[in-house]
């Protein structure tokens, strides 16, 4: 009885063993007490020292930077617990054990005001480290480039004495700073993908970019610049005539071209001059390409641009281009993943739509599979022959994993392998098709497969604010995907592999209502097609196959006649 009491004791209280100890011995043993004395203080002070720091944390921080820590906690979570998603990320171009890349590598710089927009330093947070680093000579371009715009921007000296001149109707004379102004055009993703040829074209030419704010460009997206807006101002003396700018413009370039009013030798330039490169262009505005005409275009202050297209493949065909071009984008097939990812960051309120949904719905999950949907069909959907397409690609390239109809697959008693699957379209259909599926039947796998979908608008509505932030939102959480399916022809699809750097599946378009065979292919790069590119030698002064001049520009995977960026070693 007396042994089963002291091991009863000796685990629990050590004080009443030291008491049945004295008595029974008869006498108390000042040294051992001293002893035990000194090894229960150590002990409390084990346990409770860990208590007191932590509670003098929580008290010294403010909540944000703990919520901060939690976010940040939650995006690393899905990198650790993704172990057999390791090899497709890193394929994608990802690091999965990198710490937080607040400035992605040197792209940004610190500085801006962060409550003014959360999403510039945030998005890392939501982000994979990607392993496609800008080049130290692109970080030193673009850090001129904000000075030159500190300098040139709206309302400065230089800015202000162009427009002056410009309102004057004066021929060209002498300015500090030559503009190229973007007009606002086409869908959202039309716009990002042109903003983004533009500020690269301003930045080969020493350009300041202003940017035509249209409906909802400043509700879309925070200032990329340091102190200078990218916006052009409101009393800009052209601004009431960008609606009626077509190819018969008095200052059309091309029609200049075609009409024999402008060229080499003309001396008295005109203060500006429209680009038409919208995909209805002709032959003579195409040759905004040539050498010759981008040396008469230099000496012009202002260049109204109108675009649709994502015209940088053609970019790296004009010879002069070619070496700063290199220099720049050493990997070719990266442009708009570094230039998309420096230029456009959600406004706060997008990017509480993103963090929103991301935590809600996508964080908990262990891989996160993205699939753009864009249907061409005429008619309502859903098609058939689409969902068909969109499970024929996904099984077969075990993007997803099979179900078991027939009831038999094991239920582990362990917590199974989630994927989420985020689907965009202008239509329920093929995510209510998919939830089904996968809520009906186990998968022969065991995963658990959660079908989200944040909006379905049934049409697209280009000039509507809410669309266009709902549509900027779902870009940028398809970008966040580890795996990704695109829809050919979709420039929605275009931003959210470039900004993700992921090569996507690319869904073929389907002809005379039958499902593709096969349904779909790897993309050969992460770079958007160019839809409507030139195919014309400028020296040679006749028709070319351009997807074969270089081996870094190639014909398009979705559009045999489009061009892209590819890095041919990847080939």
């Amino acid at each position: 009885m007396t042994r089963a009491f002291r091991r009863r004791s000796l685990c629990s209280r050590p004080i009443d063993r030291l008491r049945f100890q004295a008595s029974a011995d008869g006498a108390p043993k000042s040294g051992f007490l001293r002893d035990m004395k000194v090894k229960e203080i150590f002990t409390y002070l084990l346990i409770g020292l860990p208590l007191v720091v932590f509670v003098g944390l929580v008290f010294r921080n403010p909540a944000a930077d703990l919520s901060l820590g939690f976010a940040e906690a939650r995006a690393l979570e899905r990198v650790v617990t993704n172990g057999s998603s390791e090899s497709s990320g890193s394929e994608n171009g990802f690091s999965r054990l990198s710490n937080r890349d607040k400035l992605i590598g040197g792209l940004l710089i610190p500085g801006f005001d962060e409550g003014s927009c959360l999403s510039r330093y945030q998005s890392s947070l939501y982000r994979r480290i990607s392993t496609h680093r800008p080049s130290p000579y692109l970080i030193s371009k673009l850090r001129e480039y904000e000075a030159l715009h500190r300098r040139c921007g709206p309302h400065t000296k230089p800015y202000d004495e162009a427009v002056e001149q410009l309102r004057s109707g004066s021929s060209v004379s002498l300015t500090e700073c030559k503009y190229v102004v973007w007009m606002s055009y086409s869908g959202l993703g039309n716009k990002i993908l042109t903003l983004a040829s533009a500020f690269l074209y301003a930045v080969l030419t020493d350009r300041v970019l202003l940017v035509d704010p249209g409906k909802d460009m400043a509700d879309l997206f925070c200032e990329p610049f340091p102190e200078k807006t990218w916006l052009l101002p409101n009393d800009f003396p052209l601004m009431d005539q960008f609606s009626n700018f077509n190819q018969k413009s008095p200052n059309c370039h091309g029609y200049m071209l075609k009409t024999n009013t402008l060229n080499e030798s003309t001396e008295a330039l005109p203060s500006y001059l429209y680009l038409h490169l919208v995909h209805d262009y002709d032959d003579h505005d195409k040759l905004f390409f040539c050498d010759q005409e981008q040396a008469l275009l230099s000496r012009v202050p202002w260049l109204i641009l109108k675009t649709d297209n994502y015209f940088v493949p053609s970019l790296f065909l004009i010879p002069s281009f070619e070496h700063e071009l290199s220099n720049l984008f050493p990997q070719k097939d990266n442009v708009f993943h570094h230039l998309g990812r420096y230029l456009f960051h959600p406004s706060n309120h997008v990017w509480g739509l993103i963090t929103r949904y991301y935590d809600a719905y996508l964080s908990s999950a262990d891989e996160l599979i993205g699939i753009q949907v864009r249907v061409f069909e005429i008619g309502s959907g859903p098609f058939e022959h689409i969902m068909d397409q969109i499970l024929s690609c996904t099984l077969q390239e075990k993007i997803l994993p099979g179900v078991d109809k027939e009831g038999f697959s094991s239920v582990s008693l362990e917590r199974p392998r989630m994927k989420a699957v985020l689907m965009t379209s202008l239509s329920s259909g093929y995510y209510e098709k998919l939830r089904t599926l996968y809520w009906e039947y186990p998968t022969t796998t065991g995963e658990v497969i959660a079908v989200h979908q944040p909006s379905y608008e049934m049409y697209q509505q280009t000039e509507k604010k809410a669309h266009n932030r709902k549509a900027w939102a779902e870009m940028y959480l398809l970008s966040m995907s580890d795996l990704l399916v695109t829809s050919a022809w979709s420039t929605f699809g275009y931003v959210a592999q470039g900004l993700g750097g992921s090569k996507p599946w690319i869904l073929y378009k389907a002809e005379n209502m039958s499902t593709p065979n096969p349904a779909c292919r790897r993309a050969m790069s992460m770079e958007p097609c160019f839809h409507a590119p030139p195919f014309y030698d400028c020296k040679a002064k006749k028709g070319i196959d351009t997807g074969v001049v270089v081996p870094h520009v190639r014909h398009c995977e979705d559009m045999s006649w489009g061009l892209k960026l590819v890095h041919h070693q990847d080939l």
